[in-house]
């Protein structure tokens, strides 16, 4: 399996030979080729067209992270598996509502339901979550009667609110109450944490769509307009719950980050280099952690997972399978 690079430092990315090659004041470091899928930059780093070139030819995804850790951009090398007649099935599925409802719908189920997943976890272990989770489980039957896809956001956005409310009762800890969601500049330490774990997952979703024939364009929940990518988006919703959510409370319960990792400024609370390197770490391992799958019944990593939710939505616009979200076990 390739990995995912993760620059923290400033300096230079450039062609080196047939190898990346990063140069700062504090030294020198290769980039070996072969091992590399994606390259997560936060610092403040030049490059030039010959380092793009040996991307695109590696098909190498880069993305970018302003200094105050949003996701800014991403170089997406020309797709090397495009598909015309895929491309179109996508059109297809987004210009007939109906059908482009019917997706949206399952991204929202996907994401509700691994909600509940990880709400009756903390339950299960002594924290009451039950008023929670019986209010979340009540608004989604609506979802399934929605007519259109803003009226459909509007019982996500009800949901999401809802889930929210869980997350004081499972962290337990004063200074970092949820109180509401900001973002742009996140406003509280648990808002940092939550909009830099959706960078992530946004972007490592991206590049595991750049591995199929799907085009990242064309979304169906979230819009296809002159953002750049917006599939990406809904295929994270499914995985947010899991994932994101789960590494703040594991991080937090078990003390590995801190209001010390934290610092103010006018962009609003950010997280430290040290607080960065501890999430990503943590993030990075859960991408690698094994589990069962159970519509194949084997075992996968939750990248490779996120790789055949990407199939399975190919699968459906072509007409071999119906599409239904991954939903985890635990």
């Amino acid at each position: 399996m390739k990995n995912t690079i993760y620059i923290f430092s400033d300096g230079e990315l450039k062609r080196k030979d047939n190898t990346i090659f990063f140069e700062n004041e504090n030294g020198k470091k290769f980039i070996p080729v072969e091992n590399t899928s994606e390259i997560m930059i936060f610092g403040e780093v030049t490059l030039n067209k010959r380092f793009l070139e040996f991307l695109t030819q590696s098909e190498i995804i880069l993305h970018f992270f302003n200094r105050y850790e949003y996701y800014v951009g991403s170089y997406y090398p020309r797709e090397h598996l495009n598909s015309g007649y895929v491309i179109l099935k996508q059109a297809e599925h987004y210009n007939d509502q109906n059908k482009r409802l019917f997706l949206a719908q399952k991204f929202i189920e996907g994401s509700y339901k691994n909600m509940i997943v990880v709400l009756k976890y903390y339950n299960n272990r002594g924290t009451d979550l039950n008023k929670i989770i019986l209010s979340i489980e009540e608004l989604s039957k609506k979802i399934y009667d929605t007519k259109s896809i803003s009226e459909l956001m509007a019982y996500e956005g009800n949901i999401r609110d809802i889930y929210y409310l869980a997350f004081d009762n499972i962290i337990g800890i004063e200074e970092f109450n949820f109180q509401r969601r900001t973002k742009r500049p996140p406003l509280n330490y648990l808002n940092t944490l939550i909009s830099f774990g959706n960078s992530l997952i946004y972007t490592t979703v991206l590049s595991e769509i750049y591995k199929t024939h799907l085009d990242p364009r064309i979304g169906y929940l979230h819009s296809t307009n002159f953002r750049s990518f917006t599939l990406n988006l809904d295929i994270a919703e499914i995985f947010k719950p899991i994932i994101v959510d789960r590494i703040i409370f594991s991080l937090l319960g078990r003390k590995k980050i801190s209001t010390d990792d934290f610092e103010n400024n006018l962009e609003g609370i950010i997280l430290k280099e040290k607080g960065m390197k501890t999430f990503v770490e943590e993030f990075q391992s859960k991408l690698e952690t094994v589990i069962n799958h159970p519509h194949i019944g084997k075992s996968a990593t939750y990248r490779t997972i996120i790789r055949m939710e990407a199939y399975k939505i190919e699968k459906h616009i072509i007409g071999d399978e119906e599409y239904n979200p991954f939903i985890s076990q635990w």
